[in-house]
């Protein structure tokens, strides 16, 4: 009796085995599968980026040399006279005229600022000192660095011109 349900056992293990073992052999294929996919999405996903950011550069740089392009016949452009009369005199008094009209509120707001110091019963000499500050010695040094190294910066382009042409 012992025999003949220890033969259907092994005869049923025997034949269950192969099955058990290609259902594990299915199952570890299929992980498999399933890793190899994900690995394989995760490059794709990584070359998508990196043409991304390729394309994004490329266009970066497009952009940038057609900007450096435009910037420069911009400057190019500004030394040169129009041909017409009233356009040109115009395009030379911008500066100016900025400049005065910005002299002309930056005077008139340090004396507002002196009288009122002087009105309010402060002497002449304390009045000057608190009118002139130091962002009002920063400002005059750029704006006398401004206009006298853009004269030198003129004149040594002349003479770097004049030497280029003539040796």
């Amino acid at each position: 009796m012992i025999e003949t349900l220890l033969g259907g056992l092994l005869g049923g293990t025997f034949r269950l085995a192969p099955e058990v073992l290609k259902w594990i052999d299915r199952k570890g294929e299929r992980q498999h599968q399933l890793k190899l996919q994900q690995q394989t999405l995760e490059l794709e996903k990584l070359r998508g980026s990196q043409q991304l950011a390729e394309q994004q550069a490329e266009a970066q740089t497009s952009w940038n040399s057609g900007a450096m392009a435009t910037l420069q016949q911009a400057v190019t452009s500004q030394g040169h006279s129009s041909g017409v009369r009233w356009a040109d005199g115009l395009s030379a008094s911008v500066r100016p005229v900025i400049t005065y009209w910005f002299m002309l509120l930056y005077c008139t707001a340090k004396t507002a600022i002196f009288m009122a110091a002087i009105n309010a019963g402060s002497s002449w000499d304390s009045a000057v000192l608190h009118a002139w500050t130091e962002a009002d010695q920063a400002l005059w040094a750029g704006v006398l660095n401004f206009w006298f190294l853009g004269g030198y910066l003129i004149e040594y382009g002349e003479i770097m011109a004049f030497r280029v042409e003539y040796g």
